[in-house]
């Protein structure tokens, strides 16, 4: 370094601090010496730039912060870590794109409640992980290893979700509500239909799918697909107030594709008039999933992307079936890292 950013702040970790060797120093705040401000700006400016580079497309997007974010600088947001265990069994965070764990006394990251039961000072030799969450819906936890899975339960606006305490939740405390509320703004109204075969793809435990019932009502009918079982069980027990609501397990591609082939006449026609929420891993949906969904020709959809490189790739493959971005949003869920969430409503022209 030559000479400071003038957005160059004190790094909030020092096991993370850029005084640390790279080999020893802790992952998961990269962005962790920057002015939180900025951080927003840089991540706006890889969202803009790969729309731009990968689907031709000009953006104003904002980064929008969730609430408590800025006052808190940015910390205390995290309500789930995995730490895993050195050869000493110290616990702690590996080094970036590294296997080495870096052992730690702190996690500023981490909400106070996950803080104060996170073991740090003990050993835990022979134990590859310690996952140490704080559920909304019931008393922090730690999970030690291959330990069983224990069912919990998240609170979300006043709905209650049971889920595995090994199962994947937003882990932000406020990502769940901020994106339920984008997902439900996100959807035409006017092309909405409840009778429709509506779709919630990689649907976990049917935080999403809920969301749209939750907006459009009792008789709202939606399905969630999704490939891990148990989160299919526990979806299905939180969908279970809409009679119109269901959740079934398998790989998107292979149910898409059988949906596809199957698929009669009068299926067609309900898919042409539904809304698919989808909310791919990192990788997103890829190729095949978006011209199976272009085959459909669902009226809009509503992508969910926590990777903006991702994200622009798939607008651009929904573009060659004849789809547009009518809006985009996106959020600041992961406070000093370069993660960004977006979402992002596609309609036919």
């Amino acid at each position: 370094m030559l000479e400071a950013s003038e957005h160059r702040r004190p790094h909030i970790w020092q096991a993370a601090s850029l005084e640390r060797d790279p080999r020893g120093r802790a992952g998961g705040a990269e962005f962790g010496h920057i002015d939180l401000a900025h951080q927003r700006e840089l991540k706006r400016q890889v969202l803009a730039e790969s729309l731009q580079r990968m689907a031709g497309l000009e953006s104003d997007v904002q980064v929008e912060a969730l609430p408590g974010d800025d006052a808190a600088n940015g910390l205390g947001w995290r309500t789930r870590i995995r730490l895993h265990v050195d050869d000493q069994g110290r616990l702690g965070p590996m080094a970036s794109r590294s296997h080495t764990v870096i052992p730690v006394t702190d996690a500023p990251l981490a909400t106070p409640e996950v803080q104060s039961i996170t073991p740090f000072a003990e050993r835990f030799v022979g134990l590859g992980t310690v996952d140490v969450l704080a559920p909304s819906g019931g008393e922090p936890r730690l999970v030690i290893g291959e330990q069983k899975p224990t069912v919990i339960s998240e609170i979300v606006g006043g709905r209650r979700f049971q889920l595995d305490d090994t199962g994947f939740w937003q882990v932000h405390r406020s990502a769940a509500v901020a994106l339920t509320r984008a997902v439900q703004e996100a959807i035409d109204e006017s092309l909405f239909d409840p009778r429709a075969e509506n779709l919630d793809l990689y649907g976990g435990v049917g935080l999403l799918a809920a969301a749209v019932a939750d907006r459009f009502g009792a008789d709202t009918r939606i399905t969630s697909v999704e490939s891990d079982e148990r989160a299919t069980d526990h979806a299905s027990e939180n969908l279970a107030e809409w009679l119109g609501a269901s959740a079934e397990s398998g790989r998107v591609d292979r149910w898409l594709r059988a949906l596809e082939s199957s698929a009669s006449a009068a299926d067609r026609e309900r898919l042409r008039a539904a809304t698919i929420v989808l909310d791919p891993p990192r990788s997103g949906a890829g190729t095949e999933v978006m011209a199976l969904l272009g085959a459909l020709a669902p009226a809009q959809l509503v992508y969910v992307a926590c990777d903006p490189v991702a994200l622009a790739r798939d607008v651009a493959l929904a573009a060659q079936s004849g789809y547009r971005l009518a809006r985009i949003r996106a959020f600041d869920l992961f406070p000093h890292t370069h993660h960004v969430e977006a979402v992002a409503a596609l309609v036919r022209d």
